[in-house]
């Protein structure tokens, strides 16, 4: 029979938490929750340093101090490119072509957002020469340079939404797409993940080989016992898992108020299934055979499964048969798709540029939990409120035009704003001339690298020489409004 049901009794009522639960917030309010005003603060401190240490040290590469609000800009420009997803990240700076995509010029030059990206750090400079000092002793720490924004991203997590009781601890593999095609072992990373069933991360576990604080009970346990926290959780949850357990844990999480679901290993010629005090075994052959523990299920509930069977000797002789499935399997399939339903929210439209960095690639990731988890507050929110929630792509779409600090429906070609000075030439390489790209400018026939994105003129941006903003007090004078200048060319 099935053992008595757990009484679930969490730390906090399930769901949105304080101050996300009151009306519908905006995307861009509820994820500034998760990158809030600290993250911005320690990602621009830390970048600003390092670049400061990478000129002493012979950098060639112009730098001005970054500010929160660039830094949102450039976590705004990471969201664009991953709507439009273009095949090279200077792509988004092409001109001269069909091709071409205006708006990011409009926010930062390519030159500057490349200067953003190779300078961008998470940790303070200094002490990684210190933590690098102590590779090899126990007290190096191989995730010093993302640990302190991993550890923010883990708390705000945490606190802005409490899970339901259905709970799956899975493996996830993240890397760049294409890494990920050409070498998976060597730019892929592993992720333990704590996920609700809805889809939100609750907590994650960076995999770095092994720990100086195993338990020696094996991975699985030392991953699901730190993930699955009394302290923070509560009791009565029960938890589902891919990762290969053993009765130790399982015993383990039932002492802890918890109820367990997973896949094991078996040894061959294990029978099918059998009871041992409060843990159930069951070996089944689905399309593949599956050893399953569990301390909360009973054997068998009634499910079946449809299969395909022989019915005589000639090969197309079949028919569909119900086979019996035991209720492990088919609870575990269930509660195990929320991490399935994270993963895919993660995979579509993801922050994933081709990068040789191992701490950008984290960063990524941890962007794209932000925006997963924020998306999924969104809709849990629209639930309670019976109101249509937005699709991953529009909502992605919100909390990058609150990042780019734009609105998402403006109109670049109409919207008088625009008239924006941008480099005549956004493509050049090092090794070409600094005067190719120019033009002459509309008002004084001097040689200048800017130009009016909207009215596509060669225009002066110099202090003593403003040539761009006379030009359009002029055209604003003799038209009377701020129309488009195509007129003037």
């Amino acid at each position: 029979g099935a053992p008595p049901p757990l009484r679930f009794n969490p730390r906090c009522t399930p769901g949105v938490q304080l101050p996300l639960n009151s009306g519908n917030p905006s995307p861009g309010k509820i994820f500034s929750y998760i990158f809030d005003s600290e993250v911005f603060r320690l990602i621009t401190e830390n970048t600003n340093k390092n670049a400061a240490r990478n000129q002493e040290k012979g950098g060639k590469f112009t730098w001005t101090k970054m500010s929160q609000r660039e830094a949102k800009k450039f976590i705004g420009l990471l969201l664009y490119m991953s709507v439009l997803d273009l095949p090279r990240m200077t792509d988004f700076w092409r001109q001269s072509t069909i091709f071409h995509v205006p708006f990011p010029a409009t926010v930062m030059t390519r030159e500057r957002f490349m200067a953003i990206l190779s300078s961008l750090h998470f940790s303070d400079p200094e002490k990684d020469e210190e933590n690098e000092q102590k590779k090899s002793t126990e007290d190096y720490d191989p995730l010093h340079q993302v640990r302190p924004l991993m550890e923010m991203i883990r708390t705000i997590s945490k606190t802005i939404y409490h899970p339901k009781q259905h709970l799956s601890v899975v493996e996830r593999m993240v890397g760049t797409k294409q890494c990920m095609k050409t070498k998976p072992t060597n730019r892929r990373f592993k992720l333990f993940v704590l996920a609700d069933i809805n889809g939100y991360t609750v907590d994650f576990k960076l995999y770095t080989g092994k720990s100086k604080t195993a338990s020696g009970k094996g991975l699985s346990f030392d991953v699901v016992s730190s993930l699955v926290n009394r302290d923070y959780l509560g009791s009565g949850y029960l938890v589902y898992t891919d990762i290969y357990t053993s009765p130790v844990l399982f015993r383990h999480l039932s002492q802890q108020g918890f109820g367990a679901c997973g896949i094991y290993r078996s040894p061959p010629g294990s029978i099918r299934w059998i009871r041992d005090g409060d843990l159930l075994f069951v070996k089944w052959m689905g399309t593949r055979e599956v050893s399953m523990c569990s301390t909360i299920h009973p054997m068998y509930s009634g499910d079946t499964v449809q299969r395909w069977q022989k019915t005589g000797i000639h090969i197309m002789s079949k028919q569909t048969s119900s086979f019996p499935k035991p209720t492990a399997v088919t609870v575990f399939n269930k509660y195990t798709e929320g991490v399935d339903t994270s993963d895919q929210m993660i995979g579509t439209s993801a922050v994933r540029r081709k990068t040789r960095r191992w701490p950008i690639m984290v960063f990524h990731h941890l962007v794209d939990i932000a925006v997963t988890n924020s998306f999924v507050i969104h809709k849990t929110r629209c639930e309670s409120l019976r109101e249509k929630p937005l699709t991953r792509q529009q909502f992605l779409e919100e909390v990058a035009a609150h990042l780019l600090g734009v609105d998402l429906k403006s109109d670049l070609q109409k919207n008088p704003d625009q008239h924006l000075p941008v480099p005549t030439r956004s493509g050049q390489t090092k090794s070409q001339r600094a005067s190719m790209g120019r033009r002459r400018c509309k008002v004084c026939s001097k040689s200048t690298p800017w130009k009016c994105w909207t009215c596509d003129v060669g225009l002066c941006l110099q202090p003593e020489r403003n040539c761009h903003w006379q030009f359009h007090q002029h055209l604003k004078r003799s038209q009377g409004n701020d129309e488009d200048c195509q007129n003037v060319k």
